[in-house]
């Protein structure tokens, strides 16, 4: 198996093709829904998409290892390791609200290196690996050029959660930016990197929600940290297209 970025990432995107052929399926049929020990929703098609994703990746990268939201971990080379939500935004799936995707990623010495966003009933998927740049559908993509809050949109998975967490920094961001949105999960990540909105975030996240946003904000020339601030990976997200991130990280910390 070759360590090429270039044809990592097209492994990626396959792996996400097989998700959507996978999920679609289900899509629009009446699935039994369960839920988790933290109270999150699960169907068959999230376990379906997984263990397709797997079995693909286990071929073509039978030395990876592979962890994912749904069936735990898989010890691989040490060096590299896949990380798959099959279904990120389960809810809005169960509503047959097409805002939900599949995330692919792919860590080398534990940092994200390739990145996928597949939204199947949208029909639209970014992609990107460090230094080569962020793909929409096959076409450059490129995060906007707003460069302040009060001309800006920025999206929300749950108003909810963030007014109740943390009520200042909610009083601030929503006096301060021009519109807010709740297009949410990974579908408004997708919307930041192809520039459309200018800033996605959620307070609370995974990895497995995570790893796949990283090469595709920054390589759409934008930036990604947690809610302190810090590049990294870490429990939370707040993704921009740059020029504003800091404005934004003074909205959310406001007293």
């Amino acid at each position: 198996m070759s360590d090429d970025l270039d044809e990592l990432l097209n492994i990626a995107r396959q792996a996400a093709v097989v998700a959507g052929d996978a999920i679609m399926p289900l899509y629009e049929s009446a699935l039994t829904v369960e839920l988790k020990a933290d109270r999150t929703p699960v169907t068959v098609a999230d376990r379906r998409a997984e263990e397709q994703i797997r079995a693909f990746l286990e071929r073509e990268c039978p030395r990876h290892g592979i962890v994912g939201e749904e069936l735990g971990e898989k010890a691989g080379d040490g060096r590299h390791r896949w990380v798959l939500d099959p279904i990120d935004g389960t809810k809005s799936f169960i509503h047959h609200v097409p805002l939900f995707g599949t995330l692919v990623a792919l860590e080398r010495d534990g940092e994200p290196v390739v990145g996928v966003i597949a939204c199947h009933a949208v029909g639209e998927t970014v992609s990107a690996a460090v230094g080569k740049g962020a793909w929409l559908n096959g076409r450059p993509a490129w995060v906007s050029t707003t460069a302040h809050l009060a001309g800006a949109t920025v999206s929300l998975t749950s108003f909810t959660r963030v007014a109740s967490a943390y009520p200042a920094a909610f009083g601030a961001l929503s006096a301060r930016t021009g519109m807010m949105r709740g297009w949410g999960d990974c579908y408004g990540y997708l919307l930041v990197a192809s520039g459309r909105i200018d800033a996605m975030l959620d307070p609370e996240m995974n990895l497995w929600d995570l790893a796949a946003l990283y090469p595709v904000i920054t390589e759409a020339g934008g930036r990604i940290t947690t809610w302190e601030g810090e590049d990294r990976v870490g429990e939370s997200a707040v993704a921009s297209n740059g020029l504003l991130h800091e404005e934004l990280m003074s909205a959310l910390h406001a007293d």
